[in-house]
């Protein structure tokens, strides 16, 4: 078991021999698992966990894609409709490889994509990976206030400003102006590595590494597609984001508010 990465998982598949092969790797790593064969039980799950003392939740789950009933991208859907997306993580671990379905399934909330088959190893990587951002996103920081701590001129929250726009990392929020966007976790990935770029170039595969994690088979033409959908959110804002036809995107750091 590794120190620092146990956490409650829900599985949510229908085969069940690669259910129960999940969820002995998970296990085996230290984590919590419940393990499901449709979306109907993991609601029945899900409010079971809700009901305990103290409100207790599923950090993490995992989703197939083709379930009996409703499918897991509509399951998808409402836990992100139901809760803060930074204080729970969804990888889709689905057969369902193609980039257009790669793309439904990072635009609709997912935070990471995994095709089958899979190999054991690279799916522990992922929930590791996703350990890691949940661990630092502090408990309550989506209804913290973000001006400044009593008696002091620091910002309660790291703040990055590219003219009217503002990215809080911690929160996962943005504004254009006072105008709060909602992206999905995939969109906000983006947006934040291109901030902290400072104005230099990322390329499509820098930018699928940095959203997405290694190993995922994705052509550059997902990322034009987040961006673009990136850019009509933004509204007034858009103009942040510019191409390096050939090469990539960018931010400009010349906006006027910076």
């Amino acid at each position: 078991m590794e120190v620092g990465t146990a956490n409650q998982i829900l599985v949510v598949e229908d085969e069940g021999d690669v259910r129960d092969l999940v969820a002995i790797h998970l296990k085996r790593a230290g984590h919590k698992v419940t393990a499901v064969s449709s979306v109907e039980e993991a609601r029945g799950a899900v409010a079971a966990r809700e009901a305990l003392a103290g409100g207790s939740k599923f950090d993490i789950f995992i989703l197939d894609w083709m379930l009996p009933g409703a499918s897991g991208v509509e399951f998808l859907k409402e836990i992100r409709r139901k809760g803060p997306r930074d204080l729970t993580a969804v990888l889709m671990l689905t057969a369902k490889g193609d980039s257009k379905d790669i793309v439904e399934g990072l635009d609709a909330g997912a935070d990471d994509y995994l095709v089958k088959p899979f190999d054991s190893s690279v799916l522990l990587a992922r929930v590791r990976a996703l350990s890691r951002r949940l661990a630092t996103q502090p408990e309550g920081a989506l209804v913290a206030p973000m001006g400044t701590e009593s008696g002091s001129a620091k910002p309660r929250f790291e703040v990055i400003r590219l003219g009217g726009l503002s990215l809080f990392p911690e929160t996962y929020e943005v504004k254009c102006g006072d105008e709060p966007i909602s992206l999905t976790p995939s969109e906000f990935k983006l947006l934040l590595a291109l901030a902290k770029s400072q104005g230099r170039v990322l390329t499509r595969d820098s930018l699928i590494s940095q959203v997405q994690g290694d190993g995922v088979s994705v052509v550059g033409r997902t990322v034009d597609t987040h961006v673009f959908g990136l850019r009509k959110k933004l509204g007034d804002c858009a103009d942040v984001i510019e191409t390096v036809r050939g090469v990539g995107y960018r931010v400009k750091t010349d906006l006027e508010g910076n």
